[in-house]
């Protein structure tokens, strides 16, 4: 079974259907034929961080995006060492 998407807006509307005309959860989850987890899970995410919520496929949210930078980082810094650890071994065989 393939996962269903929804778009930004789609969300966007499910949420005020909720939080502005007072529709209960259950009720628009019904309606719009999501699971109410769902739904509950979108109200949540909204309310949590209202200007970065539901980015969108490419899009990340600053937090994920400075995540994803430092992994690039740690994977570089890793090459460089071991880079290093191996040039280290090798003058040290030299030396002897």
């Amino acid at each position: 079974m393939q996962r269903r998407k929804f778009s930004r807006e789609f969300k966007l509307e499910a949420v005020r259907l909720v939080k502005d005309r007072g529709v209960a959860v259950a009720q628009a989850a019904r309606d719009l034929d999501v699971h109410e987890n769902v739904l509950r899970k979108w109200v949540r995410e909204l309310s949590t961080d209202p200007q970065h919520a539901f980015p969108g496929r490419g899009q990340m949210k600053p937090e994920q995006q400075e995540i994803d930078r430092l992994r690039k980082e740690v994977a570089k810094l890793r090459a460089e060492r071991d880079i290093l650890k191996k040039a280290a071994a090798y003058f040290a065989r030299e030396a002897i």
